[in-house]
């Protein structure tokens, strides 16, 4: 079993702590910029090659800016999105949109920014044509249909999931048939997007679906004419939850979605065509934790920590089982020897980080570091019982931290009442 160790000391969480109080996130900037180089590494050999971080998975926008910086665009799926795009400096086409039952506003602001906008449904040309105008590149979302698998082994599938089920995406005759709908409106220069299966642990993920992708774009350009200009390989690559895992080899998949397009699209004459990805996951995950403190302990027919952190920081446990190691910082090389269940106050009983853990002791005032909640942590955070939502901070390379979120206030959970005679204008005590 491989040990997961977090990215900052004790001492410097300490350090933070004191200034900011937990529960709070924290971002290692390094690893960030690291991981977005090895992306932009592993792809090199696509001379569009493009990466559309996926704003969903931590949309905060001194992370975005970092992306930014790293030559990455956007990837955004709702106005605030994109209001969030436009704001850090992304522009145009290092805008994608990529949205499904989209309001008439989003489409609208879509086009005032020139994002390239990826549609979910054969119905949605109409829509957006009505509501604002038919751009001149365009991209259509695919679904397969079906079950999606790759790697069967005697524990199971090493990938597997239900595209059938997913309610994303058009069927190949209605991407056809939109193809021909968008050229006939003027749409001159078209893209293909898709997403088979989330988190995977698979190098061979990527280039499966690349293969399928890929496959499609043959068959779309022959039978519309159209100039296929982009590909989207869309998200999926994930990362190693459990120490166990063996992480992603983002080299191997570069060269495996390479051996794929050299075998597909260069025979086709199709070798100008982009690659894009939608990295959110394997990018920011690994490099964010949520920190908390162990503020009480309760022994009944279970053994309970309680942390001041809850599900409204961070969901997916409670949400979907997720595993999330849990280190106790300064007893690193402590026996885990004691059987935990390790929960948050919401009057909710899944609302657990772990349950049956083995951990070391816990004592109350332990800082506990929670990894891999870079992605998808704070961003799905919520106000049930009224909790507030974290700060985040940003660990610098040389070690220096900034703050980049400030944590929610009782002012902030009453400013929409500001329609009502019970608006708070400040904090009441």
């Amino acid at each position: 079993m491989s040990e997961k160790i977090p990215f900052v000391t004790k001492e410097q969480l300490e350090d933070i702590a004191s200034r900011y109080a937990t529960p709070f996130y924290l971002y290692d900037e390094k690893g960030i910029r690291e991981t977005a180089r090895r992306v932009n590494k592993a792809f090199s050999w696509n001379k569009g090659f493009k990466e559309y971080f996926a704003v969903k998975a931590t949309p905060t926008p001194g992370i975005l800016k970092i992306l930014h910086e790293e030559g990455c665009g956007a990837d955004c799926s709702s106005y605030t999105e994109l209001l969030m795009a436009d704001a850090v400096g992304f522009k145009g086409d290092e805008i994608m949109f990529s949205s499904n039952d989209t309001p008439a506003e989003d489409f609208q602001l879509a086009r005032k920014l020139n994002a390239t906008i990826n549609l979910d449904d054969i119905t949605h040309i109409d829509f957006l044509e009505r509501v604002a105008d038919i751009p001149d590149t365009v991209c259509c979302r695919y679904n397969p249909g079906g079950t999606f698998q790759l790697g069967e082994s005697e524990e199971g599938f090493q990938v597997m999931d239900k595209p059938g089920d997913a309610k994303y995406g058009m069927t190949e005759e209605q991407m056809i048939d939109s193809y021909k709908k968008l050229m006939a409106k003027g749409a001159k220069n078209f893209g293909i997007h898709a997403f088979l299966a989330s988190n995977t642990i698979s190098d061979a993920y990527y280039p499966e679906l690349a293969g399928i992708l890929f496959q499609l774009a043959v068959r779309v350009q022959k039978a519309t004419g159209a100039h296929i200009g982009y590909i989207n390989l869309s998200g999926g690559v994930g990362i190693p939850y459990r120490p166990d895992q063996t992480e992603n080899d983002i080299m191997a998949i570069g060269e495996g979605v390479r051996r794929k397009f050299e075998e597909i699209l260069v025979p086709a004459g199709m070798g100008d065509v982009a690659i894009f990805t939608e990295m959110g996951r394997f990018t920011t995950g690994p490099y964010g934790a949520l920190v908390a403190t162990a503020i009480h302990e309760k022994h009944i027919y279970k053994e309970y920590i309680g942390l001041d952190a809850c599900a409204a920081n961070l969901m997916r446990p409670a949400m979907y089982g997720a595993y999330h190691h849990i280190t106790v910082l300064g007893k690193e090389n402590a026996p885990c020897d004691h059987k935990y269940d390790v929960v948050g106050g919401l009057c909710e009983n899944n609302d657990k980080f772990a349950i049956d853990r083995m951990l070391p002791k816990i004592d109350i005032g332990d800082l506990i570091y929670i990894h891999d909640t870079g992605a998808h942590g704070s961003a799905m955070g919520y106000n049930y019982n009224g909790k507030l939502r974290s700060a985040e901070v940003l660990l610098h390379p040389d070690g220096s931290w900034t703050q980049i979120r400030r944590a929610e206030t009782p002012a902030d959970y009453f400013a929409t009442l500001d329609c009502t005679p019970f608006h708070f204008e400040r904090e009441k005590r």
